[in-house]
């Protein structure tokens, strides 16, 4: 039978409604997009021989460690990871610099930055450790340009950096104004996206005040969330925040039960339009759902990197789904990437000659893990070194020194024949501060050795000298923790009222850490950097071994 110009007509319509492949009444498909995420690298460019230890995900007992790290090999899994989807984004949590190991720190971070660079890092959130040397200095991380002081010492002129850094919550009291710009939007098939940058609140508390002058550490859920709107007014609905703040689970890479720590109550006081939280700052490995959302963190040392994929509506332009894999950059897995090690390459070149000097020998690893009351076979090794550098009169005449745990970073590791050379030195103290000896009296020591509990739930231990005994009762309330009569110096009580030539270096000499009292200090002597104090001490003790512990005794 023949049919009509409206049966025709209906037919073809039923025949594109039928269709999902029909244009133009078709639903949009998904767009997918992948975040790949570091966050604490901290200038470890070179895993040490055998690579950075990382336990097995797949190993339930916790006992097979697989080797990992390195930036040549990183680079080579970013490459990887990003060619499997058509839409990629490499970003980053804050402390991509700052105590780094001698490569890196001997050149201001210029290599790590360029490696980063060079890998495709296209933006990062500042974390406490950028401000290491001073906010001046983190702008030329940005621009570029030679150091102030040393002057361009690369193979090359240092270009900055090609990806963008990202400050919110940082701002100039001066003008209001943040150091850097707190979001970029990039746009997926379409779709926008805001990625916003955030340092954490408390980073005027553990870096130089001499460095941050002048700059201001917002509350980030307040910062995120008076965002949100200018966003929205911006047609952004998919929200990502790279916040240099992290917590600690209890699981393993791709778990995090019982999580911990400051991030969780950010995430649960920031405005719901925020989709996924890449997080960092506490060195640990998790991917969570916290509130509803998607919070992730890379362990440290560029060991993880994290693959986050999402899917966006069309439609929406909101996120719909959000999944993520803590990948490990399995040293001897993948290839190394050739660009990457021709750039170490030719920083190696100038920077062996220094690295490999000969600093003497230890009897066995000098561990920086602290013991019950807070003191480290380490940690006394360096205190000993910067009275060692000071004691004499013409240098300040030093009969104490006090030295901050945050400063110390990894243990000084037995090799097969003992050697120590410049470079583990360094690796172990990598903030190169100068030693300044002052005057305090019994009396203010004892206020400073109180501010070690300024933070009740992270008490900050300082490492003592040979010689000054103490005890500490953890029970006690704050301005109470030190049993007065139990501080002395070379078995003699400390006299309240009498002064003592103390030595400290200028980052605590500041406040740094909250240690505010050493600012009373009177008569200030600058000395040798610390690292050449511990330099100097392992050439004229060698060989050293870690001394039994019983400096500081802890009572409860």
């Amino acid at each position: 039978m023949r049919r009509s110009p409206f049966q025709i007509l209906a037919a073809v319509l039923l025949t594109i409604m039928l269709d999902p492949a029909a244009p133009a009444l078709a639903q949009a498909a998904p767009v997918d997009v992948r975040i790949l995420a570091i966050n604490d690298l901290h200038g470890y460019l070179q895993p040490p021989a055998g690579g950075i230890r990382i336990a097995d995900p797949d190993d339930k007992t916790r006992k097979i460690a697989l080797a990992a790290g390195g930036v040549e090999t990183m680079a080579t899994l970013v490459k990887q990871l990003r060619q499997q989807t058509k839409n990629s984004i490499f970003v980053a949590a804050g402390d991509l610099i700052g105590a780094s190991p001698f490569l890196s720190a001997m050149f201001h971070d210029e290599p790590t930055i360029e490696s980063l660079s060079m890998m495709g890092l296209e933006i990062a959130s500042v974390g406490n450790h950028e401000f290491d040397e001073g906010v001046d200095e983190l702008l030329r991380m940005q621009n570029g340009g030679c150091h102030p002081i040393d002057k361009c010492q690369g193979p090359h002129p240092f270009p900055g950096a090609k990806f963008h850094y990202l400050a919110a919550s940082t701002v100039e009291k001066s003008t209001g104004k943040t150091i850097f710009p707190p979001y970029e939007i990039r746009d997926f098939d379409g779709i926008p996206v805001a990625f916003i940058g955030l340092t954490l609140k408390g980073t005027a508390n553990i870096v130089s005040p001499v460095g941050i002058a002048g700059l201001e550490f917002r509350d980030e859920a307040d910062t995120v969330n008076a965002l949100v709107p200018e966003l929205k007014a911006r047609g952004v609905e998919a929200i990502v925040v790279l916040i240099h703040e992290g917590g600690y689970p209890t699981g393993d890479y791709n778990e995090c039960p019982g999580i911990s720590g400051a991030i969780v109550d950010i995430v649960k006081k920031f405005d719901k339009a925020v989709d996924v939280v890449i997080s960092g700052h506490t060195h640990q490995a998790y991917v969570c759902d916290i509130d509803g959302r998607l919070v992730t963190s890379g362990d440290k040392y560029g060991t993880i990197v994290t693959a986050i994929d999402l899917k966006l509506d069309s439609a929406t332009r909101d996120v719909i789904s959000a999944k993520a894999d803590n990948v490990i950059v399995r040293t001897g897995v993948y290839a190394k990437d050739a660009d990457q090690t021709a750039l170490l390459a030719s920083y190696e070149k100038l920077a062996a000659p220094i690295a490999d000097r000969r600093a003497g020998s230890i009897t066995e690893t000098l561990s920086h893990i602290p013991n019950n009351a807070g003191e480290s076979p380490l940690g006394d090794i360096i205190a000993d070194a910067q009275l060692a550098a000071t004691q004499n009169p013409t240098n300040g005449g030093a009969v104490a020194a006090f030295t901050n745990p945050g400063g110390i970073r990894i243990n000084v590791t037995k090799k097969e024949d003992g050697a120590v050379s410049y470079g583990d030195l360094f690796a172990s103290q990598p903030f190169r501060n100068q030693l300044v000896t002052l005057t305090l009296t019994g009396m203010q020591i004892k206020n400073v050795l109180e501010q070690q509990w300024r933070d009740p739930k992270l008490p900050r231990i300082l490492q003592v000298s040979n010689g000054f005994n103490y005890t500490w009762d953890g029970a006690k309330p704050y301005g109470d923790h030190v049993v007065a009569d139990s501080m002395s110096l070379n078995g003699k009580r400390i006299d309240p009222a009498a002064s003592y030539r103390v030595t400290v270096n200028n980052y605590l000499s500041v406040g740094g850490d909250g240690f505010t009292g050493l600012k009373e200090g009177l008569t200030q002597q600058f000395g040798v950097y610390d690292i050449d104090a511990l330099y100097g001490y392992f050439q004229a003790n060698s060989p050293i071994g870690p001394a039994a512990a019983g400096r500081i005794a802890r009572i409860n």
